[in-house]
C-alpha cells in the first residue's frame, strides 16, 4: 500500500549512527519518507548492541531505525564513497552526524553533495558545534547534559550534586529540533528558495530547550535572584497510602482546590489569594505545602483521584512505563501499537506522536538487519554487476 504521509515521495540518505540522526530518520519514515541508512559493513550502527535486546537486536535500535533500508558500505573506500554519493545525488535530504570535518575528509561533505545535487537539504549534526575550542570533542548525551546545564539544573538542593536525567535527553531534543529544521528547509525549497545546508548542534538544542523555562535569573539579568531560576524548582510528588501523584497548582483556583482536596487550611487565607501574594508570603506558602504533603499521606490513590477530580485541579498519578499501556486513557487514545517483529518478536511502541488528518503518518515497519537492502540498492543504482567484486573486497556486506 502506498504511504500517504506528509513526507511521502521524499528520499532521505542517513549517514548517521547512535540516536540523534537515526531518530530523525525514524520520524521521517513514519511520515512516509524513503530512508536509506548506510552502515559500516563490520558492526553497523553501534546502537544495535546497546541496551535490552532480543536475538541480537536492541530495543533502542528497533525504535530508532524502523522502516528504513540498511546498506552496509565502507564509505572510507573510494568505491564505497562513490556509492554514497550516487545515493546522495538522488536524495532530497542527507543526514550526517560525524565530527566536524570528517564528512569533508571522506568526500561526503555538503560541498561534495551539492555539486551533484543542488537542491539537497543537507543536515550536519554535531555535539559542540562546528566552531570554537570544543568542536573536536566527542559528544555523548551525558557530556552535553553536563556542559549545557541540564545536570546542574537538576542538582540536589541539599548537597548540590548535579543529577543526570536517566535518558538520552540531549540526543532526543536535538533530533526534534533538527527534524523541524529539515522540514522547514524542505518547505523553503518547495517555495522556490532552493536547497541548503542546515547545522544543528546538541549544545544549541539543549541550551535552547533548557533556557525556555529553567533559567529565569539567567534570562532576566536585572532580576534580584530571590526566586529559583526554574519556576518548577522544588516540585516533589505526593505520597499517598498506596501510590504517588502530583498536583501542579498554577492558577489561584488550582491552589485553593488542592488545599480543599487535601483538607488543608490555606484556601481561604487572604495572604495566599493570588499568585503574587503567594510569592510575597513564601514562608507561609511553604508551610501550607508541607501540610498538603502530610494530608496526601492519609488518602489512597482512589480517594485522592476523586477529590482532585471534584476540585478540577491539574493532577496525575505517577504511572510507571510498564503500567501505562494498560491505563484506560492510554488505551482509548491508542497510544501504543503492538506488532510482531521478525527478529525480536512481540513489540510495543508508541504511535507516531503527530496526528495528520489529511496525510496520516503511521509507524514504519521493522528495523532492518545490517545490510539487509544492500543488493536492492545496488540494483537501483545499476551496480548489480559489481556486487560480487564489492563483496569480495569487503566494501559492502549484507
Amino acid at each position: 500500500m502506498e504511504h500517504t504521509g506528509p513526507l511521502s515521495g521524499i528520499r532521505v540518505l542517513e549517514l548517521s549512527l547512535a540516536l540523534t540522526g537515526p531518530y530523525i530518520g525514524a520520524l521521517f519514515a513514519d511520515q512516509g519518507a524513503d530512508v536509506v541508512k548506510i552502515e559500516r559493513p563490520d558492526i553497523g550502527d553501534i546502537l544495535r548492541w546497546i541496551g535490552p535486546s532480543v536475538n541480537g537486536l536492541s530495543a533502542v535500535f528497533r525504535v530508532c531505525n524502523r522502516g528504513k533500508q540498511s546498506i552496509a558500505v565502507d564509505i572510507r573506500t573510494d568505491a564505497g564513497r562513490d556509492i554514497a554519493l550516487e545515493l546522495a545525488a538522488q536524495a532530497d535530504v542527507v543526514i550526517q552526524n560525524f565530527r566536524p570535518g570528517v564528512a569533508e575528509r571522506l568526500g561526503l561533505g555538503y560541498d561534495n553533495v551539492v555539486a551533484i545535487n543542488p537542491g539537497v537539504v543537507y543536515l550536519s549534526l554535531s555535539g559542540f558545534g562546528e566552531v570554537g575550542p570544543y568542536r573536536e570533542r566527542s559528544a555523548y548525551d551525558t557530556v552535553i547534559q553536563a556542559y549545557g546545564g541540564v545536570a546542574s539544573s537538576q542538582a540536589d538542593p541539599g548537597v548540590g550534586e548535579p543529577i543526570f536525567l536517566q535518558q538520552v535527553l540531549a540526543d532526543k531534543v536535538t533530533a526534534l529540533y533538527a527534524s523541524q529544521a529539515v522540514t522547514a528547509a524542505l518547505l523553503a525549497r518547495a517555495n522556490g528558495r532552493g536547497g541548503q545546508h542546515v547545522h544543528v548542534s546538541m549544545v544549541d538544542a539543549v541550551v535552547s530547550f533548557l533556557w525556555t523555562d529553567a533559567t529565569g535569573n539567567e534570562v532576566l539579568l536585572d532580576a534580584d535572584g530571590s526566586q529559583p531560576s526554574s519556576f518548577t524548582s522544588g516540585f516533589k510528588p505526593f505520597h499517598f497510602v498506596d501510590g504517588w501523584g502530583v498536583v501542579t497548582p498554577i492558577s489561584d483556583s488550582d491552589f485553593t482546590g488542592m488545599c480543599r482536596a487535601l483538607d488543608v487550611p490555606g484556601a481561604d487565607d487572604p495572604r495566599l489569594a493570588t499568585a503574587d501574594l503567594r510569592n510575597q508570603h513564601r514562608p507561609l506558602m511553604a508551610q501550607v505545602l508541607e501540610s498538603c504533603y502530610a494530608g496526601a499521606e492519609k488518602l489512597t490513590v482512589e480517594e485522592a483521584t476523586a477529590r482532585f477530580e471534584a476540585e478540577d485541579v491539574p493532577y496525575a498519578m505517577i504511572v510507571p512505563p510498564d503500567e501505562l499501556p494498560n491505563d484506560p486513557h492510554a488505551i482509548e487514545m491508542g497510544l501504543f501499537v503492538e506488532a510482531d517483529d521478525p527478529v525480536v518478536g512481540r513489540t510495543r511502541i508508541p504511535r507516531h506522536p503527530a496526528l495528520f488528518d489529511g496525510t496520516p503518518a503511521q509507524l514504519a515497519g521493522a528495523a532492518p538487519a545490517l545490510g539487509e537492502h544492500t543488493t536492492d540498492v545496488l540494483v537501483r543504482l545499476g551496480r548489480c554487476d559489481q556486487e560480487s567484486e564489492l563483496r569480495q573486497s569487503g566494501i559492502i556486506a549484507g
